[in-house]
């Protein structure tokens, strides 16, 4: 399995080897050993996602509040979307600063991203499915988001295609409303979760 970082400190694209063959094809999209040396900690499953979106659909910007929050290790076993971390934690030197990588079913990369940084995807074909291995359960009341389409933020959406966003995620504010209202996480108080984790 391949690693590299991304450009947000806590973010990481994971390419696994496939094998195929006239039967189809086998891979290891998850490999704790490799997360582990690659992050600096063991990835703790505390709950598995999956969502199914036609095209189109934008699903974002999460994120939860530090701590706890939810690192989640994001993953596109078939269709695709374009996945999009975003640095939300106030006083990091990348505040506001995004990095995307296509996840799909033909090079089946997967992404990481450590808690505290904010995550939104884009189908951009129908039936796109996305797993998420996920930190800690869901937490309603420490759960928020940003609006996808703050034009300050200018996330890379593909032009040619519509967005379909849920009622929530369209009335939610744009990251500089959101930090005003203090729901950020603070990149102090997740540098002190981090350290926690690699004890």
């Amino acid at each position: 399995m391949h690693t590299r970082p991304l450009t947000i400190d806590g973010a990481w694209e994971f390419t696994p080897r496939c094998f195929s063959d006239d039967r189809g094809v086998f891979l290891e999209w998850f490999k704790a050993e490799v997360f582990a040396d690659t992050v600096g900690h063991p990835l703790v499953i505390a709950q598995a996602n999956q969502s199914v979106s036609a095209r189109g659909v934008l699903r974002g910007l999460h994120y939860a509040a530090v701590p706890p929050s939810q690192a989640k290790y994001v993953y596109c076993p078939k269709g695709a979307v374009l996945d999009v971390v975003v640095d939300i934690r106030v006083g990091s030197s990348t505040f506001g600063e995004w990095d995307a990588v296509q996840l799909d079913d033909v090079d089946r990369r997967a992404v990481y991203l450590s808690e505290g940084l904010g995550h939104a995807f884009m189908s951009l074909a129908d039936g796109s499915a996305v797993t998420y291995l996920c930190s800690t359960g869901y937490n309603p009341g420490g759960e928020f988001g940003t609006h996808p389409l703050d034009a300050e933020l200018g996330l890379p959406w593909a032009g040619d295609i519509e967005p379909i966003l849920s009622e929530k995620d369209a009335a939610a504010p744009t990251l500089r409303q959101a930090e005003s209202l203090g729901s950020l996480p603070t990149f102090a108080d997740c540098e002190r979760f981090y350290a926690t984790l690699r004890q």
